[in-house]
């Protein structure tokens, strides 16, 4: 059983390591080996020049293929996966794409898992256990009104005028201010074409509370299915979205005005060439600190009374074992890639998993990730 680890970048590196100081049988891709062995060299000669053709040739069935490559490989790799009996791991949110999967994997007998990753990914595990917790309570009562919150951010440890840094390209966060997004707030559906149409302020209850920016990402209503909602709560609040310093919205009006207006073909080339220089300006220097804040709160009221909330805060940061967004991507991609192996997942496509017994196991490692972690009981 060969776990084919496709992509070595920057959010890959410490799960993949932590795969092999395990001692599992690891095949390193990566389309220039050269960088794959830079970063994994001292732990593996098992490195390999990433295609399909060779990949192809390697694959076995029962081995997991895992893609840390750009989303536009992900159901090109998972097809393979299926082919060839082998199950297929990545961070990445599942697309209509690879959800029209599901028949395929079934019949296969394999596993297709995604949204394992930080946001999507712990979020989730957070808000399974969340709702899980709150279906047992005492206080629970299928007509008490609910409000969700899921609110995710890489931020600079150390503000700078920007208000925000880049630990990859900037093209994926400037091509994410195009996005439209759906919520729910005061009980109705919340459609918002650009995220700075709908900045608001949220206290996020960190051991010293801190204010921050956030705003709607993508398409929340689907996840209230996922998080196992029942179709008859009262729903005044489901979000999940994106967290930012205070000042941000503010740093970046004229990038807001400018994305505003491109189209077309060269208003790609000029989104590339805002990102290159981002990339110059803004991106994180050698051995800067970068943080990364998650806050997941599930709250129920009843005649405008809070008669249950709690909220999951996650506050954490690089230090000398790797940068914080890198750890907390990449350790639960290794995390489910083991459960896969285990046949703790399965078959079919997947997002992050429910199981209550895999939510604490993988809770419990996520806890010495980070610097902070706690669930708070707000009506407690």
């Amino acid at each position: 059983m060969t776990i084919h680890w496709c992509g070595t970048g920057l959010s890959a590196i410490p799960g993949l390591r932590r795969l092999l100081e395990a001692g599992h049988d690891v095949a390193v891709w990566n389309r220039t080996p050269e960088k794959a062995r830079e970063a994994v060299g001292d732990l593996t000669t098992n490195i390999h020049a990433f295609s399909i053709a060779n990949l192809a040739q390697m694959l076995s069935p029962e081995d997991v293929v895992v893609s840390m490559l750009p989303g536009d490989w992900h159901v090109e790799l998972a097809e393979l996966a299926i082919s060839k009996g082998a199950h297929f791991v990545s961070s990445s949110y599942i697309a209509p794409e690879m959800r029209a999967l599901d028949d395929k994997a079934r019949e296969a007998g394999v596993a297709l898992v995604n949204e394992v990753g930080l946001d999507p990914g712990i979020d989730h595990l957070m808000a399974h256990a969340l709702v899980q917790d709150y279906k047992a309570s005492d206080a629970y009562d299928a007509e008490n009104h609910i409000s969700f919150i899921s609110y995710c951010g890489g931020i600079p440890k150390t503000p700078n005028p920007f208000r925000y840094k880049f630990s990859w390209s900037p093209l994926g966060v400037l091509k994410a201010l195009r996005s439209p997004s759906r919520s729910v707030r005061d009980y109705s559906e919340l459609r918002v074409d650009r995220p700075w149409d709908a900045i608001s302020s949220y206290d996020a209850p960190l051991p010293t509370p801190e204010s921050f920016e956030v705003y709607p990402n993508r398409d929340s209503l689907p996840f209230m299915a996922q998080y196992e909602f029942e179709e008859a709560w009262p729903v005044k609040e489901f979000v999940r979205g994106t967290l930012r310093l205070n000042g941000w919205s503010e740093a970046w009006a004229d990038v807001f005005k400018e994305v505003e207006t491109l189209e077309g073909e060269a208003g790609d080339a000029r989104l590339k060439e805002m990102s290159d220089q981002f990339w110059d300006e803004n991106a994180y220097d050698e051995g800067e600190a970068d943080r990364v804040v998650l806050c997941v709160s599930l709250k129920a009221e009843k005649d405008g009374k809070v008669v249950w909330h709690k909220t999951y805060v996650m506050d954490a940061w690089g230090d000398e074992r790797s940068t914080a967004m890198a750890r907390l991507v990449s350790y639960p991609v290794s995390f489910a890639i083991e459960a896969v192996m285990n046949r703790q997942i399965p078959a079919g496509v997947h997002a992050a998993p429910s199981d209550p017994k895999l939510i604490e196991k993988w809770m419990g490692e996520i806890g010495k990730l980070a610097q902070h972690l706690e669930i708070i009981d707000h009506a407690g």
